[in-house]
C-alpha cells in the first residue's frame, strides 16, 4: 500500500480463509515536502487570435489613475483630441463588461474619468469583433473588464494618490470583494478633488492677417463615483445578478483666451482677451440585471441582460471679450454673454443569447433591442448692455431618438485537427428621428443592414499559428453631430451639426501570424465608405471659424504590425510593437480642400525590471511620426514614462509615476487647409505630470 508523502506498507498474506487486516496505519515519509507552491506570472500584454489583452493589474502606470488614464497607456489604442480609436483603424466603440456604452466624445471621457484604475482588471482591444457584439464602431471594440471576486474569499483594497503638474489633484478609491457559498459581492467608491492645466493654441492664416489664439485653462477634476455587483446562484445551474455604476463629475473650466491679430508683415494690429468661467455638472447612472442558466453539462446555456442608462449634463459659460489696440490700451468690451447648455441621454436595452454546442459545430444566436432618447437645449443670454437678455436666434432645443433592433447567428467548427473556422451574421435595423425646435424641422432616417464576419485559424504546429478574418462595421453619427443649431464657442467661432449626416460603413480584413506565442505579425486593410467627420472652415471676410460635420470621404487604412515579447532573462520583461500605417483618402465632396495621404510609423515599448522580489521598475514609451491623414496632418509625438513600485510584506504598496518626462507626447501641429486658409492647432492637457500612490490590501489570502 502506498500514498504520496508516506512510507510504503508491505505484508505477505495467504488467502485461504476469511482474514481481517484491521486498520492499517501508514507512517509519514521523513523526506516528504511540507507544501508545493506553483507561481504563474501573467504577462502585461497577451495576444489572442481576435484581440489584444492588456492586464491592467500588472502596470505601474495605471496605479492611482482612472479609466481614461488606463486607455492612454493601452497598446494599440490612441486617445487624441477627445476621440478614442484603435490605432490605424478609426473610430471605435467602448464596452463595459461586454455591454456597449451609448456615450461618445466629452460625455464618454467624463464617464471614464469616474472609473478608478484599481477597479479595472483588463482591457480587450478587439479589432474584428464577432457577430455577438454590436456592429457599431468602424475600428472595432474596446472592452473594459472590471474586477470580480475570488471564490470563497474576502478582501479589501484602498488606494490614495496625489498628482502634480502646474496644478494638482488627489484621488482616493476603495474596493471590497466578498464571495461565500451562493452569493458574491463587489463594491467600490472613488473620489477626486483638484484640477489640471489645459493649454490650447490655434493659428489661422487669413489672406489679410493672421490670428494667433492661445487658451490657458484650469480644468476641474472634482468627481465622485461608485459601483456594486452582486450575484446569487439560486441553483447549481442558474445565477442572476445586479450591477450598478454611477458617478458625478464637475470638470469646471476657468480660462483665458487671448487672440493676437497680426498683419502680413508680422505687426500687431489688436488683441482680443476672452475670459470666462465654465461651470459643468455631469451625472450618470447605469443599472444592469443579468442571468445565466446552464441547460446541460455539455455547455448549452441561455443568458439574459437588461440595462438602463442615464446621463445628464448642465453646462453654463459666463464670458466677456475685451479688445486692446496694438499699444495694449483697452478699446472696451465688444461681447459679453451667458451660454447655458443642458442635455440628457436615456438608454434602455435588453438582449438574450443562447449557446448550443453540438458534436461537430458550436452554435450561438441571440437578439437585442436598444432604445436611446436624447434631449439638449441651449440658452444664450446677451449681457453686453448690462442685464442678461435671452437671444432666441442663438437658443434652441433638439430632441433625438435612436432605436436599434438586432439579431445574430454564429457558428464555429474544426474542419480538421489544425484548421478551425467561425462564421457569423448580424442583422441590425435602425430608426432615428431628430427634431429641431428653433427651426421646426424633423429629420427621420431608417435603414436595415447585414454585417457578416468570418475567422479562419490554422495551427501548422506548436510554433506557427495563422489567422484570417473579415468583418463589416457601421459608425452612426451621434446627436451632437446631427444637431443643426449653432453652438457659439466665442464671438468669432461656432459649431454646427448636420441633421442629414449619414452613417459610414467599413470592411475590415486582417491576416495574422503568431510565432511561439511571442512574435505576432499582422497585415490589415480597412475600407470606409460614406465617411463623415469634423470640418474646420474659416470665413475670410468676417474672420470667423466654423466647425461643421459632413459625409465627405472614402478612406483606405492599411498597415503592418509586428509585436514581440522578450522575457528570457530574469531582470527584464519587455513587450514591444512596431506599426507601419498608411492612409489613402478620396474626397467625394468639394469643400475647398485637398486630401492628405501618407504613412505613419508608430512604436510602443513596455518594459518591467524586477529589482527585487518586492520592487520593480517600469519604463514605458511610444513614438508617433509626423503623418498625413485625410483632411489633417499631425505632428510628431514621443512619450517616455517611468514608474517604480515596491510591495511591503503587510499588503502595503507604494508607486511612483513620472509621465511624459520630456513633455513631448501632446497633440501638436494638427494642420488643415480649407479654401486656402491654413489652421494649425495644438493641445497639452497636463501631459507631463508626477503621481505618487499608496495602496493597502487586506483580507484572507485564499
Amino acid at each position: 500500500i502506498s500514498f504520496i508523502g508516506y512510507a510504503s506498507y508491505k505484508k505477505l498474506i495467504e488467502v485461504d480463509k476469511h482474514i481481517n487486516l484491521d486498520t492499517i496505519i501508514l507512517k509519514e515519509d521523513a523526506q516528504s515536502l511540507n507544501e508545493i507552491v506553483l507561481t504563474a506570472e501573467k504577462r502585461l500584454i497577451e495576444r489572442k487570435m481576435d484581440r489584444l489583452v492588456f492586464n491592467v493589474e500588472k502596470s505601474i502606470a495605471s496605479t492611482g489613475g482612472n479609466g481614461l488614464d488606463v486607455l492612454k497607456i493601452t497598446p494599440g489604442i490612441r486617445v487624441l483630441n477627445g476621440s478614442i480609436e484603435i490605432l490605424g483603424k478609426g473610430a471605435t466603440q467602448l464596452m463595459i463588461n461586454g455591454r456597449i456604452s451609448p456615450l461618445e466624445g466629452d460625455e464618454l471621457a467624463s464617464f471614464l474619468n469616474g472609473i478608478a484604475a484599481s477597479d479595472i482588471r483588463k482591457i480587450e482591444v478587439i479589432t474584428t469583433p464577432p457577430a455577438k457584439y454590436e456592429a457599431s464602431g468602424n475600428g472595432g471594440l474596446i472592452n473594459i473588464i472590471l474586477k470580480k471576486e475570488i471564490m470563497d474569499s474576502w478582501r479589501n483594497s484602498t488606494t490614495v494618490s496625489y498628482n502634480q503638474n502646474r496644478y494638482s489633484f488627489t484621488s482616493i478609491s476603495n474596493n471590497f470583494f466578498y464571495t461565500k457559498n451562493n452569493i458574491s459581492f463587489s463594491g467600490s467608491l472613488h473620489g477626486t478633488i483638484g484640477s489640471i492645466e489645459n493649454l490650447e493654441g490655434l493659428f489661422i492664416n487669413y489672406p489679410t492677417n493672421n490670428w494667433d489664439i492661445d487658451i490657458d485653462s484650469q480644468l476641474g477634476k472634482d468627481q465622485f463615483s461608485g459601483r456594486f455587483l452582486i450575484d446569487y446562484a439560486i441553483s447549481p445551474k442558474t445565477t442572476f445578478g445586479l450591477q450598478y455604476l454611477g458617478n458625478t463629475t464637475q470638470p469646471d473650466i476657468d480660462g483665458t483666451t487671448t487672440s493676437s491679430i497680426f498683419d502680413n508683415d508680422g505687426n500687431l494690429e489688436r488683441t482680443l482677451v476672452n475670459e470666462g468661467d465654465n461651470i459643468v455638472n455631469n451625472r450618470n447612472h447605469s443599472l444592469n440585471f443579468h442571468s445565466i442558466t446552464q441547460l446541460d453539462s455539455l455547455g448549452k446555456r441561455i443568458s439574459f441582460d437588461a440595462d438602463y442608462f442615464t446621463f445628464n449634463s448642465e453646462n453654463s459659460r459666463d464670458f466677456f471679450t475685451e479688445e486692446f489696440n496694438n499699444s495694449g490700451n483697452s478699446q472696451g468690451i465688444n461681447s459679453a454673454a451667458l451660454n447655458i447648455a443642458n442635455q440628457g441621454i436615456e438608454n434602455l436595452s435588453a438582449k438574450m443569447d443562447l449557446d448550443f454546442p453540438f458534436k461537430k459545430v458550436n452554435l450561438s444566436f441571440g437578439i437585442k433591442g436598444s432604445f436611446t432618447r436624447t434631449n439638449s437645449d441651449v440658452l444664450y443670454y446677451d449681457k453686453l448692455s448690462g442685464p442678461a437678455v435671452l437671444d432666441p436666434n442663438r437658443s434652441n432645443e433638439f430632441d433625438y431618438q435612436e432605436d436599434v433592433l438586432a439579431g445574430y447567428i454564429s457558428g464555429n467548427t474544426a474542419l480538421s485537427e489544425k484548421l478551425k473556422i467561425q462564421v457569423g451574421l448580424r442583422l441590425e435595423d435602425t430608426k432615428t428621428k431628430g427634431v429641431n425646435a428653433e427651426i421646426n424641422r424633423e429629420t427621420v432616417n431608417k435603414y436595415t443592414k447585414l454585417f457578416p464576419s468570418i475567422y479562419l485559424s490554422f495551427a501548422k504546429n506548436e510554433a506557427h499559428n495563422f489567422g484570417l478574418s473579415y468583418g463589416r462595421r457601421i459608425n452612426r453619427p451621434n446627436f451632437r453631430n446631427l444637431n443643426p443649431f449653432r453652438f457659439y464657442i466665442n464671438s468669432n467661432s461656432y459649431s454646427v451639426g448636420n441633421p442629414f449626416l449619414q452613417p459610414s460603413f467599413s470592411d475590415n480584413f486582417e491576416f495574422s501570424h503568431l510565432y511561439k506565442k511571442n512574435l505576432n505579425s499582422s497585415i490589415f486593410l480597412n475600407m470606409t465608405t460614406d465617411g463623415y467627420g469634423t470640418v474646420f472652415t474659416s470665413d475670410a471676410e468676417n474672420q470667423t471659424q466654423i466647425i461643421t460635420r459632413e459625409n465627405f470621404f472614402k478612406q483606405y487604412n492599411y498597415g503592418l504590425t509586428e509585436s514581440f515579447s522578450f522575457n528570457k532573462i530574469s531582470w527584464l520583461d519587455s513587450q514591444n510593437s512596431i506599426n507601419l500605417l498608411g492612409y489613402y483618402t478620396k474626397f467625394v465632396e468639394d469643400f475647398g480642400a485637398t486630401p492628405k495621404n501618407g504613412v505613419q510609423v508608430y512604436f510602443t515599448s513596455n518594459n518591467t525590471f524586477p529589482l527585487s522580489e518586492k520592487t520593480k521598475l517600469q519604463l514605458n514609451s511610444y513614438y508617433s511620426s509626423q503623418h498625413n491623414r485625410g483632411l489633417y496632418s499631425v505632428g510628431e509625438m514621443f512619450d517616455l514614462s517611468l514608474g517604480l513600485q515596491h510591495n511591503f510584506r503587510n499588503g502595503l504598496k507604494v508607486s511612483f509615476l513620472f509621465s511624459d518626462i520630456f513633455n513631448s507626447a501632446s497633440l501638436d501641429n494638427y494642420v488643415s487647409t480649407v479654401n486656402g486658409i491654413k489652421q494649425v492647432y495644438r493641445q497639452n492637457e497636463s501631459s507631463r505630470n508626477f503621481r505618487i500612490s499608496l495602496s493597502y490590501d487586506f483580507g484572507n489570502q485564499k
